[in-house]
């Protein structure tokens, strides 16, 4: 026990030895060197007797056991010194003196084979075992003091918030497998990445040049092709994802029992987009499905009213233009059931306007307030009601709009058993407000004919995802998984994502994803990953010093495994997330901190015999410019002819302003 005697009396048994070693190494002098000490005029025979006797005993007498005896006792000394412990003494130094004190000790007889002298050879062998001795004695305190530090040198903490992940890569027919590498402790170890269960839904995260798309999305795209999902893709920078899409189509028709045909939209190149009406009236079951059309178009073209919702100026807007679009529907079958249509038919003016809509009952309840508002002369309520949504849609008045929204090619029904279809649709950054509102609407369309029972597998990717709006996502992911859809949405960060959607639906969609891969990301977006995470079990290091003694001492404690500073620091390519698991392959690993490995060289020699989308058509300006009038003179041939129809009939010209 470390009581204060007990410390005493071993300082008491550790000096006793270091005398005893001392005493011995003088009477191996004495005995050794007589012609030295006689120099000295140090021999008297009161002990000179005395000590020659001890000559007799072998481990005296004997100048290797001597050497041995006095030599070891010292080591027994300094085995139990106890010097103040000091971070900055090197052990190296201080055993390399020990052993070369202890060769100086031990081989200092070597003398007497190179110098005839006696007298010569006595002190330089006197003097070379008090050197070595003393070396042996100084490099043995300060061995003493030498203080191992156990604790990391890393600034930034890296070793301790490394965690085991998986290691396995585990696959199934719908997976996304990505291979990485990661550190745990100080050695580097390979990993994959498997998103067994996309259904959960995948949340890519992650600033601009992280490495959202490049090392994560085009993976999604490519391996679910390989896989045989039919698949919507929404590209924000047109053509990156769509001629991943298309060549990966090419490479990998096998896979489908039938192969999808490909088709794009484009606003850019007509040459290039198939066309397609995302109001076409054989998907329009009731009047819900235009509302949710006319919402979604509306949002998408003021974002601003995305966290406005419910209020009168708002609602209004939303109304006016479900009763245009349902009226359109109802009109001849829906012959002219087409946003272009409907943009058109919103700028009649207020008498024709109201007439014609006044004859459809199904719409009667929506187009009244405006009515009774314009008859009782409140032009300024009703111009605050109608002209945000004239002028708002009157920004989609373009001739290219116009060509592509008119007519279809195709239907929106991507994950068709008989006839599955990739599509594309591409936005431009410098044009986004306006054509992010169309593809919104074609977004709307697509998820609610995808989410149906009995369907081909399939995959809605987002590029971009705040981009656009689209009104139940939140729905989408929480619903569709049954459906064996997956969506993947890109998003840059948590701050963007509550900018376009609010508050309320950015954190539904952060909370309600199953799979999140993010790259750098900083602020709210870093905590709440951080928090996703939790604590692991870190080693803990601390240092103390004072006049009298250093010490350093170790602890465990739980602390977070993957920082928000770290993850605001992540380098392009790494990535921190969590993955889901399903019953059938569960994951105790689920987190994961790696580098997703590419093959750089392999993906170029891809890209380089990568084939261009081809073209649709062969299209002249004098086409889209003819599509253009022919809808607005066909809008206001109906007006007229509805008109002449109304005063013919007795029960409905009561109807006309």
């Amino acid at each position: 026990m470390a009581t204060g005697e007990n410390v005493q009396a071993l300082r008491q048994i550790l000096d006793l030895t270091t005398k005893i070693s001392m005493a011995i190494l003088l009477i191996h002098l004495y005995l050794e060197l007589p012609d030295l000490w006689d120099s000295w005029g140090l021999i008297q025979p009161l002990w000179d007797t005395y000590l020659k006797n001890l000559d007799k005993l072998p481990f005296l007498g004997i100048p290797l056991y001597a050497k041995c005896l006095a030599l070891g006792l010292l080591y027994i000394s300094l085995m139990g010194a106890k010097g103040k412990k000091d971070i900055n003494t090197r052990w190296l130094p201080a055993l390399m003196g020990l052993v070369g004190g202890s060769s100086l000790f031990m081989l200092a007889q070597l003398w007497a084979w190179m110098i005839a002298k006696p007298l010569v050879m006595d002190y330089f062998y006197a003097g070379t075992m008090i050197t070595g001795y003393l070396l042996v004695l100084g490099s043995g305190g300060r061995l003493s003091r030498f203080l191992r530090d156990q604790g990391s040198k890393e600034v930034f903490n890296t070793e301790n918030e490394t965690f085991p992940q998986e290691e396995r890569k585990l696959t199934n027919e719908y997976s996304i497998n990505l291979p990485a590498q990661y550190q745990l402790k100080r050695k580097i170890r390979k990993s994959w990445i498997n998103i067994i269960n996309p259904f959960r839904a995948l949340l890519v995260l992650g600033t601009p040049g992280s490495g959202k798309s490049y090392f994560v999305i085009r993976h999604v795209v490519t391996q679910h092709i390989a896989k045989g999902f039919s698949m919507f893709v929404y590209d924000f920078k047109y053509d990156d994802l769509s001629r991943i899409a298309y060549n990966a189509l090419l490479n990998n028709k096998t896979a489908y029992t039938v192969p999808p045909k490909f088709y794009t939209i484009n606003f850019d190149d007509l040459s290039r987009s198939h066309r397609c009406n995302p109001l076409e009236p054989a998907t329009m079951l009731d009047i819900t499905d235009a509302s949710e059309s006319s919402r979604t178009i509306m949002m998408g073209l003021n974002r601003e009213w995305i966290k406005k919702q419910g209020d009168f100026f708002v609602e209004s807007p939303i109304n006016f233009l479900t009763a245009v679009i349902w009226f359109l529907k109802r009109y001849q079958k829906g012959k002219y059931c087409t946003l272009p249509h409907v943009i058109e038919m919103m700028q009649t003016d207020y008498d024709k306007l109201f007439s014609v809509l006044r004859c459809e009952q199904e719409i009667e309840v929506l187009i009244n307030p405006f009515v009774s508002a314009y008859l009782q002369g409140a032009t300024d309520q009703l111009e605050g009601q109608i002209a945000s949504a004239k002028i708002t849609m009157a920004r989609l008045s373009s001739p290219q709009l116009y060509y592509v929204l008119s007519e279809s090619e195709f239907t929106l029904d991507v994950n068709n058993l008989e006839k599955p279809k990739i599509v594309c649709m591409g936005n431009n950054p410098q044009k986004q407000q306006v054509y992010g509102a169309v593809l919104s609407l074609y977004i709307s369309r697509i998820t609610k004919l995808v989410n149906q029972k009995g369907k081909l597998k399939s995959s809605l990717i987002f590029d971009e995802f705040p981009t656009i709006y689209f009104n139940g996502i939140d729905n989408l992911i929480a619903t569709a998984r049954s459906n064996k859809v997956a969506t993947c949405l890109g998003v840059q960060d948590y701050s963007q994502l509550k900018k376009d959607y609010g508050k309320e639906q950015a954190e539904v969609i952060m909370n309600t994803v199953g799979n999140i891969i993010s790259g750098q990301v900083v602020g709210d977006t870093a905590r709440q990953l951080s928090d996703r995470f939790g604590k692991i079990r870190q080693q803990r290091q601390s240092r103390s010093v004072n006049s009298n003694d250093t010490s350093i001492s170790h602890s465990m404690q739980l602390d977070l495994a993957v920082p928000q500073s770290t993850i605001a620091s992540l380098s392009s390519g790494e990535f921190v997330g969590m993955v889901a698991d399903t019953p059938d392959q569960p994951m105790e690993l689920k987190g994961f901190h790696a580098r997703i490995i590419n093959d750089h060289e392999r993906i170029k020699r891809e890209e380089d015999a990568y084939r261009e989308i081809p073209a649709c058509r062969k299209l002249g300006e004098k086409e889209v410019m003819d599509n253009y009038k022919r809808i607005k003179e066909e809008i206001n041939e109906l007006v007229e002819s509805e008109l002449e129809r109304m005063m013919d009939s007795p029960g409905l010209a009561k109807y006309i302003i």
